[in-house]
């Protein structure tokens, strides 16, 4: 079962640091389904979570409003945790199974060129290198044959195209810094994980690893968990701007 993290009873996606959270997750246990649901929920459906089994801790933003003291509602965010299941964790559930095979040889994928066309990106296939290019506005990729699957050129591709999404007439996010540069490391961040997302949600599946190159990149930010966040939010925006021009 591939895509986004999703809940069970309701088929609404995950989002945000959220996806991240139930990806780490289903990769150190060992999950292949990406369906999640709580405790009550479960019951709800008829299915019981299995004793001994070990909840992951997910997260929503909420606000409480409160009186000041002249009078006025101000707007107070919290964050709260909630806790949920992997649908293999809970007996009892109708689930249907779904086995997908990735190709060995590169073949076009429908949704991944209906993005890129309908983008407005200016997409240009040449040489060794893949950047995005603000003085030009370019996103530049190697010659798709030049990679060793489909899964690989559109990853690269969609990596490049959050940081196209980034741009001043677009999202406005400030893409600055030198290479090694904790800067360059955030947008870095924001990029690979915007392009997990992508992947996911267009059921882009294969050989590529975005779990040790993203892991890589909070290292370089000195695990400050701020930066995490901040850059799951970005990268949700990227996201889903990116969708909505498809």
């Amino acid at each position: 079962m591939s895509g986004l993290p999703s809940n069970f009873p309701t088929g609404i996606a995950y989002s945000g640091m959220n996806i991240m959270l139930l990806w780490c997750s289903a990769s150190e246990q060992g999950f292949g389904d990406s369906r999640w649901m709580t405790y009550k929920q479960a019951q709800a459906v008829g299915g019981q979570v299995r004793k001994g089994e070990h909840g992951t801790t997910a997260i929503f933003y909420t606000t409480l409003e409160k009186e000041s003291e002249d009078g006025e509602i101000d707007q107070i965010p919290m964050l709260k945790t909630f806790t949920v299941f992997n649908v293999q964790h809970i007996d009892g559930l109708p689930l249907a199974t779904e086995t997908i095979s990735p190709e060995a040889t590169f073949d076009p994928l429908p949704e991944a060129e209906k993005l890129f066309r309908k983008s407005g990106a200016n997409i240009i296939e040449k040489g060794q290198n893949a950047f995005f290019q603000p003085s030009t506005d370019e996103v530049r990729l190697p010659e798709r044959h030049l990679f060793s699957d489909a899964a690989n050129f559109y990853s690269t591709g969609l990596h490049e195209m959050v940081h196209w999404s980034g741009a001043k007439n677009r999202l406005n996010r400030e893409m600055k810094g030198e290479f090694g540069s904790e800067d360059y490391a955030f947008e870095e961040l924001i990029a690979e994980v915007g392009s997990a997302f992508l992947m996911a949600d267009l059921g882009i599946v294969g050989e590529v690893q975005h779990q040790s190159y993203i892991a890589s990149w909070p290292k370089a930010l000195k695990n400050d968990k701020r930066y995490i966040f901040k850059a799951a939010s970005a990268a949700s925006k990227a996201h889903r701007y990116l969708l909505d021009k498809a």
